[in-house]
């Protein structure tokens, strides 16, 4: 109770216009670049909330939101102060802490998908028990596996288990969506799967997803020879080969690629290798940003972009939502037993460590084995 009551007593003067909250912005067509922005001054509208941003992860899914900020509207979630700038998304906890919705009380924790900010303000919509979806204006047309929000009651959680959802959760459902996708096409008759940035956290995730789901489909790791023995010990794949290393691959073996990396020459390399055994290439993240931007007149078949959101909805519509999280729990409830081994919390309280953390990030100076969590207050 006291902590709800500090929050509180902090946040709220921001709607009586003594202090106002901030957000950390990126510079559109330079990342790395950033700015801390002071949030308007408003009075709350009826139907919304405002929320305290209590904490939440930066991993090499907030590079890839950043990267793709503009093709795939990762931007357009959250305004930013102007239009050379972005906000990146985030995951992870928050606190109600003013309310002018009648189904949302005030001291209510939540979960889910957040602005670089301490603070931000919600339009409740469709509200259960369980969840509600935002309902503002500007977020409608926007992939709805973004705006839904999960209601935890008012009581403090488990900080490391929330830790490690924050970090890993959003991760997790891509490589739980990737999994089926495969897994629905038998893996285009392929034997073995290649998943660059073996060592990131949605690779380890997807070959945990596809060890316990498709053992029979083997799990080569491609990573750099600096994080060679990091992967090779977690055990989730069946043979870890170096980046310099991928012509040593058996090119008789059909295989499917799995491209977390980002990095055109790599790409080129695998589909080079592989041609007409290559049954299928699929890119999902950004993780080395400075190799982005795809290789051109690649062997083999072109290269296809994976979008979680629509296979989300397959899944959703075939499922149905109850269907859907007790299959993505199921996988969940493994993984995360599994994860807490893999990393070490670091934690960056203050917007302006929070920004450089970010930075590091993206200049890739995050070792695998660091979980950074941003702290607010």
């Amino acid at each position: 109770m006291r902590r709800k009551n500090e929050i509180g007593r902090k946040y709220v003067a921001i709607w009586e216009g003594t202090m106002m909250g901030h957000q950390i912005e990126v510079t559109r067509g330079a990342l790395a670049q950033y700015e801390i922005a002071q949030l308007a001054d408003n009075a709350l509208a009826e139907g919304t909330i405002a929320c305290t941003i209590e904490h939440y992860a930066l991993t090499a899914n907030n590079i890839t939101y950043a990267v793709m900020g503009e093709a795939m509207n990762y931007f357009d979630f959250f305004p930013a102060s102007s239009a050379q700038n972005g906000v990146v998304p985030v995951w992870g906890f928050a606190t109600v802490h003013a309310s002018r919705h009648p189904d949302i009380a005030e001291g209510e924790r939540l979960y889910g998908y957040w602005p670089m900010a301490d603070t931000v303000v919600l339009q409740p919509a469709k509200v259960s028990k369980e969840a509600f979806f935002d309902g503002a204006s500007h977020r409608a047309g926007l992939a709805s596996v973004y705006n839904n929000y999960r209601r935890l009651g008012s009581d403090a959680g488990d900080k490391g288990e929330e830790e490690i959802r924050a970090l890993f959760e959003p991760l997790f459902l891509t490589s739980f969506l990737i999994e089926d996708t495969f897994r629905r096409e038998d893996f285009y008759g392929a034997s073995s799967a290649i998943l660059t940035s073996a060592s990131s956290k949605t690779a380890l995730a997807l070959a945990h997803v596809m060890k316990e789901a498709s053992p029979n489909v083997q799990r080569i790791g491609l990573t750099s020879s600096g994080n060679r023995d990091f992967v090779a010990q977690c055990g989730l794949y069946d043979e870890v080969v170096s980046y310099e290393d991928v012509e040593s691959l058996n090119k008789e073996t059909k295989t499917v690629s799995v491209d977390f990396a980002g990095n055109g020459d790599v790409l080129r390399r695998i589909h080079a290798h592989f041609d007409d055994n290559l049954a299928y290439s699929m890119l999902v993240g950004a993780t080395h940003v400075d190799g982005r931007g795809g290789a051109k007149n690649l062997a083999g078949p072109q290269p296809i972009l994976f979008f979680a959101p629509t296979s989300a909805e397959t899944l959703l519509r075939e499922l149905g939502p109850a269907g859907f999280e007790a299959a993505k729990a199921k996988r969940w409830n493994d993984f995360s037993v599994f994860a807490k081994a893999l990393v070490n919390v670091t934690h960056v309280q203050g917007s302006e460590n929070i920004a450089a953390a970010y930075a590091r990030l993206f200049a890739g100076k995050v070792a695998p084995t660091e979980g950074i969590i941003a702290v607010n207050g």
